[in-house]
């Protein structure tokens, strides 16, 4: 009876208390409230490889212990964010990943603290391996200097 299939294998009916269940769960999942997305939208964010080559050929260098900043002029009226995390800087996937999700969350939180500057900018950050080692606080302050260094650039020219 090599061909046959035990009696565990065997697919069951679903009784009726499974389906009252299911569907309880189903009605209390869309009765839920909402959750309030906090990503970064698509129109703050560079996705084409010419965007990051532009802003790589035509910007300017702010450099960290922990991330890289390059950043150029838009005339867009917001900031816009690309993120990268090279396989030689940081390693695996799962690490390149997780330095991705720090930037772009380090980015999203410090939007307020983008305000003094008086120009908007396309900013591409470049994650270095010491950003997975550095606790939040450590992130946020390295992120602040740079904003700092930009704005004392923005003054001088």
């Amino acid at each position: 009876m090599a061909g046959r299939c035990s009696d565990a294998a065997a697919p069951k009916a679903v009784s009726g208390s499974h389906r009252r269940i299911t569907k309880l769960l189903v009605a209390t999942f869309n009765d839920a409230p909402a959750k309030i997305s906090q990503a970064l939208p698509q129109r703050r964010r560079l996705r084409a490889r010419a965007e990051f080559q532009k802003v790589y050929a035509e910007g300017q260098r702010f450099d960290g212990r922990l991330l890289a900043a390059f950043l150029r002029r838009n005339d867009l009226g917001e900031h816009r964010v690309g993120i990268t995390a090279s396989s030689k800087a940081i390693g695996k996937s799962n690490q390149r990943n997780r330095a991705k999700r720090l930037l772009r969350e380090l980015f999203r939180r410090s939007a307020a603290e983008l305000g003094p500057l008086q120009e908007n900018y396309d900013w591409v950050l470049n994650a270095k391996r010491a950003l997975l080692e550095a606790n939040e606080e450590l992130r946020f302050r390295e992120f602040r200097r740079i904003i700092e260094q930009v704005a004392h650039a923005e003054r001088r020219s």
